[in-house]
């Protein structure tokens, strides 16, 4: 083992600490999904808003699947695990929490991992209730709850497939993505 053999060693090394340090410096991008089913107590909760006169969504909390999706897609971007590590069933203080609950909690561990929220994206996929009426004040809602950070809010049916378009439940999907702070 000559010294040539130690250089070139030391010398693969330094890109893996350069690679490390732009990995650190750049975007991340994460990708929520969550689902629940019609059938919960109470009225519907969806997006930080209160639907009345809808039903309800049945789930371990207020059933937000808009918030849960943005909830697991902020914590995948800033590699702080999932909804379940943070708000699952294992943790009964969040059973029936709201969805502001979940998302100023989880504005608090993506800062402490070093991020800042740029922005959110949520489609709502359900053939109820109608968002175009209270879109901007859902937006406004959640865009409050993650420190001001831009939220988009869109929904579309399934034009009567699947669980969504049996009117069965409701489906979201979320993309978020975080600064380096």
């Amino acid at each position: 083992m000559g010294a040539g053999r130690e250089d070139r060693r030391r010398e693969g090394q330094r890109p893996a600490r350069r690679g490390a340090r732009l990995l650190s410096a750049i975007p991340r991008v994460g990708i929520g999904t969550d689902v629940h089913r019609f059938g919960g107590a109470g009225t519907l909760w969806l997006a930080g808003l209160e639907w009345p006169g809808e039903p309800a969504l049945a789930g371990h909390s207020d059933g937000d699947a808009a918030a849960h999706a943005i909830v697991d897609a902020l914590l995948s971007a800033s590699g702080c695990g999932d909804i379940g590590t943070h708000f699952g069933v294992d943790r009964p203080q969040y059973g029936s929490a709201h969805a502001d609950v979940f998302l100023v909690r989880t504005l608090e561990l993506v800062q402490a991992a070093g991020f800042t929220v740029g922005n959110v994206a949520v489609q709502v996929q359900a053939e109820r209730p109608r968002f175009a009426p209270r879109r901007a004040e859902a937006e406004a809602v959640l865009s409050a709850a993650l420190g001001g950070a831009p939220v988009s809010v869109s929904a579309t049916t399934t034009d009567g497939l699947g669980f969504t378009g049996r009117g069965e439940g409701v489906a979201a999907h979320a993309v978020a993505l975080v600064l380096p702070s």
